[in-house]
């Protein structure tokens, strides 16, 4: 398989939101040759030797799955070593496209409007929930992917909720964020990232209500409420800047710091003894 070709099949599976591992032999007989392994157990790509294609097929299989779980952290490149039976160890330069993270934000009101804007600038699929006709409406959301009027007694009817989804619940009241975060947290897997805006009397309101109702502490502690990073934001917009800061901390980690104290730049180059 060209790189042309593989470009093409790899385009069709994030379209078709199937993550897919490309896997390009460095040396050995088959150098060159192009093998892609697809998340829903396919493959394509033929490298002249069935034992290779099944090493490749397993390592290709274990990237993705790997990538899956980390909730799209960690690096999608790299060098392996594969161990073909006939024709002995291959390196192997590898590349994971995962199909885009759904970014879905419950509530349409004036902060969903720049979440929507930096969620999508990050790279995310948006999806917009609403319960009100006037605010659950496209044209106020361009960047949004799917904007849809639903009942908060059923938020996520009809909605797929997978654990990598990104949930942010900004809604207009108390009653709706217990009711949406009672409901994700009572799936069979719920997102590994659950975000709710709300001063601290309003979380812990929340939080008491869903003791009451038998979760687990463990469980809250998962909740990112309040949702963001200390940047001591005001206004819709940078609070939308302190989310999104924390979304790109949970995909790729990190400190959460300035890098002005991680690098110590200055301190680094010229030393304690030249600081006045």
């Amino acid at each position: 398989m060209d790189a042309l070709n593989a470009a093409r099949r790899i385009l069709e599976a994030r379209r078709t939101e199937v993550g897919v591992a490309s896997l390009l032999i460095l040396d050995g007989p088959a150098e060159g040759a192009r093998r892609l392994v697809f998340a829903d157990g396919t493959a394509e790509g033929d490298v002249g030797d069935s034992d290779l294609a099944a090493a490749l097929d397993d390592l290709g299989a274990r990237l993705v799955t790997g990538e899956l779980a980390a909730g799209r952290r960690g690096r999608d490149a790299g060098t392996h070593q594969v161990d073909a039976p006939a024709g002995g160890p291959v390196q192997v330069y590898a590349e994971v496209y995962l199909p885009p993270a759904t970014l879905l934000i419950v509530g349409a009101g004036h902060l969903a409007l720049p979440l929507s804007r930096l969620g999508h600038l990050l790279g995310y699929r948006i999806t917009i929930l609403d319960d009100r006709p006037a605010f659950a409406r496209g044209e106020r959301f361009p960047d949004a992917d799917d904007v849809r009027l639903v009942d908060f007694q059923a938020p996520f009817a009809g909605v797929e909720v997978r654990r990598t989804t990104h949930v942010l619940l900004v809604t207009r009241g108390h009653q709706y964020d217990y009711e949406c975060l009672r409901r994700l947290l009572l799936l069979d897997e719920p997102p590994e990232y659950v975000g709710m805006i709300g001063s601290r009397r309003r979380v812990r309101a929340t939080f008491h209500q869903l003791r009451e109702e038998g979760i687990a502490v463990e469980t809250l502690e998962r909740v990112r409420a309040p949702v963001g990073l200390d940047l001591g934001a005001e206004t819709p917009e940078e609070i939308a800047v302190a989310v999104a800061a924390e979304l790109v901390l949970f995909r790729r980690g990190g400190s959460g710091r300035p890098l002005v104290e991680v690098e110590g730049v200055a301190r680094r180059f010229f030393g304690e003894s030249d600081a006045g």
